[in-house]
């Protein structure tokens, strides 16, 4: 594998005691692309981008990222290499304004990741420069997402919808390679959903590697390069989405006509 071919999972299972919820899953994420990930509630969607961003280790299976093995990586340390996640329940931190979640996000990468410089003062200079224009950079990033009306609001306060962006706003902050949403969409307006799948080709555009996770085929055809489909914790199909949906449609109708 390359290194510019971003992710890559293969054999991922995952088990909770005799429950098996991955059972061999398998995808890639390209640079550049939209990537779909679809199908039923417990079909193991979340639990593989669990599995991705290290919060969940698999019995077995291999996830790479720009050629990179991280089996052994935890967390934060997927976080530095370029991976971001958003939740199916959006997380944030309560107390502090929407404006507050998101320059946290850009002022914790501003310090942690490498920044070039000659001495150990030049570059720390450039770092706490960098922090500086944390505040700035959440702005554009809220405006980007299209809730800078709630900036100055707290989370709680927000319709379901606009948390959501927030947190897309806040994962977008840490500057990463690989980007997974788990159902994005979820509360919002037929007019926001629109513009959210506007936004995500434009960052595929910009060289992003982006994995959707959704329920419904029907919500990402009009966004995603390719698609992968869950059923039981196995990809039972993947591939463009007009032809995926074909082959849906193809299961559900062959026992009806072997009748």
């Amino acid at each position: 594998m390359s290194a510019d071919e971003g992710l890559r999972a293969s054999g991922v299972t995952v088990r909770f005691g005799s429950l098996t919820a991955l059972d061999g899953a398998l995808l890639a994420v390209p640079p550049g692309t939209v990537t779909g990930l679809v199908g039923p509630g417990g079909a193991g969607k979340t639990a593989l981008l669990d599995v991705i961003c290290g919060l969940r280790r698999p019995a077995r299976g291999e996830i790479r990222l720009d050629g990179r093995d991280l089996a052994d990586a935890p967390t934060h340390a997927r976080a530095r290499m370029g991976v971001a996640r958003t939740f199916q329940r959006p997380r944030a931190f309560g107390t502090l304004t929407v404006r507050q979640n998101v320059r946290l996000a850009a002022e914790a990468r501003a310090m942690t990741r490498p920044v070039a410089g000659r001495t150990a003062a030049d570059r720390f200079r450039r770092r706490r420069a960098a922090v500086r224009d944390a505040a700035r950079e959440a702005d554009a990033l809220l405006d980007r997402v299209g809730v800078a009306g709630y900036a100055d609001a707290v989370p709680a306060r927000l319709p379901p919808g606009a948390v959501r962006l927030m947190e897309l706003a806040r994962a977008l902050a840490t500057r990463p390679r690989l980007l997974l949403l788990d159902d994005p969409s979820a509360g919002l307006p037929v007019p926001e959903s629109r513009a959210l799948e506007v936004l995500l080709r434009d960052l595929a555009a910009e060289g992003l590697a982006v994995l959707l996770a959704e329920r419904d085929v029907e919500r990402v055809m009009g966004v995603c390069d390719e698609l992968y489909v869950l059923r039981s914790g196995r990809t039972v199909t993947s591939g463009p989405p007009f032809q995926v949906r074909a082959a849906l449609r193809d299961r559900e109708t062959a026992p009806a006509a072997a009748h």
